[in-house]
């Protein structure tokens, strides 16, 4: 079995036309196809460039927002990766005089040491006192009530680019909240790990729900700036009301940037190796196949105990930081370990190849009793299954994807802030 894919590296053009010109255009698709602690993320390298582009965040620019937040009653949306330089915001907030009343955290907590899909409470910061409103589980919108004392909110969450990463629907429902208590909404944007390229189904909005709230293909190439930007004009909020969203900008950025994070954006993703994988595995999270929570690695392979034993890597999930119970816990798992193809370092398309071939291994019987459901949400219909159903190869499938990537592309282009 051959898991290093030349098909990574191959490149799709999309033509569409331009209505207002009547002008038929190119548009150039790149398809080349969460250890220990979470403070620090694993790297292979810390470029002068990273640095560099690290240094130039939105949140790191104080001197284009500050002046924004002064004699205002604040509230912030943010977690772990809310930093400027090596200090919180919240922190550096205080420290600069801002009247910060209350915070907001999402999915995985203010401090990012939940697990994914675990309850997280009201609480205060053990180290500024503030109190801590959980935007994950039944109050995933903020209360009117819980705004109507501030004069203004900043969100600041480091996004992974991907339809089913839930900062993106916290953003949404922040919005939608702001929207209706007529408050403003300050994003402080950050690059985009996998903005890069574009590709996977958009979302059917009949599968609509919080691990996919908009018809957006799976990784949409957009920082959590421009996205913001294309809620508010594609006007997706409830009832199409608009935020008063200001959205302050990365320096020196643009798409193609490689962006390395250094702090992991949820327990699971601790490398930028799992962090370019995501998109692609995480729809095995659905099945009965395991990505590796409960390991060293997760997100750097996957596997189950009825793959086949020849596949010479094997490993066993266990409890650990990220992970309280993960999916086949103390199961002799039987799969691939991707850290030992460096083609994967640096994927520029979703590759199916893992899905295709756990599909195979598992004799088309991925999910083992499981509800089906959940695969079909984070995929955003219910046509792969079929497709796999169906013996459809990675380039079949693809191609089906192609008229509403095209039509999604004409969308997100209206948004872009970063070329």
């Amino acid at each position: 079995m051959k898991y290093s894919y030349d098909k990574c590296y191959s490149y799709f053009w999309l033509k569409y036309a331009k209505v207002l010109c009547l002008k038929s255009i190119f548009f150039l698709l790149i398809f080349s196809c969460e250890s220990a602690e979470p403070q620090n993320i694993r790297t292979n390298t810390r470029s002068t460039e990273d640095f560099r582009l690290r240094k130039n965040t939105a949140a790191s620019q104080t001197q284009k927002y500050l002046y924004l937040l002064r004699d205002k009653k604040v509230g912030v949306v943010g977690n772990q990766t809310s930093l400027v330089g090596d200090a919180h915001l919240v922190d550096t907030l205080i420290a600069s005089g801002i009247g910060v009343v209350r915070v907001f955290s999402p999915e995985h907590g203010f401090r990012g040491d939940a697990d994914a899909g675990e309850h997280v409470g009201n609480q205060n910061d053990k180290k500024t006192g503030l109190p801590i409103v959980s935007l994950y589980g039944k109050n995933k919108k903020p209360y009117a009530e819980q705004l109507e004392d501030l004069d203004v909110l900043v969100f600041d969450i480091q996004d992974v680019g991907v339809r089913f990463y839930t900062y993106i629907s916290t953003l949404h429902y922040v919005m939608e909240a702001c929207a209706e208590s007529e408050l403003p909404l300050i994003i402080l944007d950050r690059p985009n790990p996998n903005g890069h390229y574009v590709d996977g189904p958009v979302l059917d909005v009949n599968f609509k729900s919080f691990v996919g709230m908009h018809p957006v293909p799976i990784v949409h190439g957009m920082t959590i700036g421009e996205y913001g930007k294309m809620i508010n004009g594609e006007r997706w909020l409830k009832n199409g009301i608009q935020c008063d969203l200001n959205v302050i900008e990365c320096q020196s950025y643009v798409h193609q940037d490689k962006w390395e994070l250094t702090v992991p954006p949820s327990p699971n993703l601790r490398s930028s190796f799992a962090i370019s994988l995501y998109p692609s595995l995480c729809l095995l999270e659905a099945t009965a196949v395991t990505v590796g929570r409960g390991t060293e690695g997760p997100f750097e392979r996957f596997g189950h105990p009825d793959f086949p034993d020849t596949l010479n890597f094997s490993f066993v999930p266990e409890p650990n930081f990220g992970a309280k119970h993960p999916k086949l816990q103390g199961q002799l798992c039987y799969g691939i370990d991707l850290t030992l193809d460096s083609n994967y370092k640096d994927m520029r398309a979703l590759d199916l190849s893992f899905l295709i071939d756990a599909f195979s291994f598992m004799k088309g019987d991925l999910f083992r009793g499981k509800s089906k459901r959940m695969f079909f949400l984070l995929c955003g219909s219910d046509q792969l299954l079929q497709q796999l159903k169906k013996g459809m190869t990675a380039d079949q499938i693809r191609q089906s994807w192609l008229e509403d990537l095209t039509a999604f592309l004409l969308v997100r282009e209206k948004y872009i802030i970063y070329d």
